[in-house]
């Protein structure tokens, strides 16, 4: 993120997001709040300081802050896997039924999909056939999410560089309290 110092200043600083488990929406939140404007958009100008090199890596990104950007709520999870298997596992899903109407149906929705997503496959010069792969990263995401939970209710969600950030299962806020088994990511 990028933000000019008298603005962060006016904001409160990042004294005021110090807690945060999800750091760059807590921010956004906070200059927003106090007139600030932001801008979230693509530019081939700029580049990642943290590579994520493997599944694994992206999947503990994940996990670490999902369900607290669910704002702990089981509600909000079940909603998260209805909407997730209804939009992006479903129409592969229905190519599997023996109903003309329902295999024109799930094509159509991961054509549309497909067709969507192919913008962001054709910005990152990747081969065009990674737009059929829409489905599988949403099965991942939503796989990380489910995770993410189940680390939150065994009072170890928010895991970052060794330590549990995230709020624990009784409601009590835990602070960088580091984990017993030494982990360190």
């Amino acid at each position: 993120m990028l933000v000019r110092a008298e603005t962060l200043e006016r904001s409160g600083g990042l004294e005021s997001i110090r807690g945060a488990v999800i750091d760059d929406c807590s921010m956004a939140r906070l200059l927003k709040r106090h007139g600030g404007r932001l801008w979230i958009g693509l530019t081939g100008e700029s580049q990642s300081l943290r590579r994520y090199g493997s599944f694994s890596e992206i999947e503990h990104m994940v996990s670490r802050t999902a369900f607290n950007q669910l704002k702990h709520s089981s509600l909000l999870l079940l909603g998260t896997i209805a909407g997730m298997v209804i939009t992006y596992l479903a129409p592969p899903l229905l190519l599997l039924t023996h109903s003309r109407l329902t295999i024109f149906m799930g094509a159509a929705a991961w054509a549309a999909m497909t067709i969507t997503y192919s913008a962001m496959v054709r910005y990152y010069r990747l081969n065009p056939a990674w737009a059929l792969t829409l489905p599988l990263a949403a099965l991942f995401y939503l796989g990380a999410t489910m995770h993410s939970a189940v680390k939150y209710w065994n009072g170890s969600g928010g895991d970052w560089k060794g330590r549990v950030q995230d709020i624990d299962v009784q409601g009590r806020k835990i602070t960088e309290t580091p984990r017993l088994t030494g982990e360190h990511h």
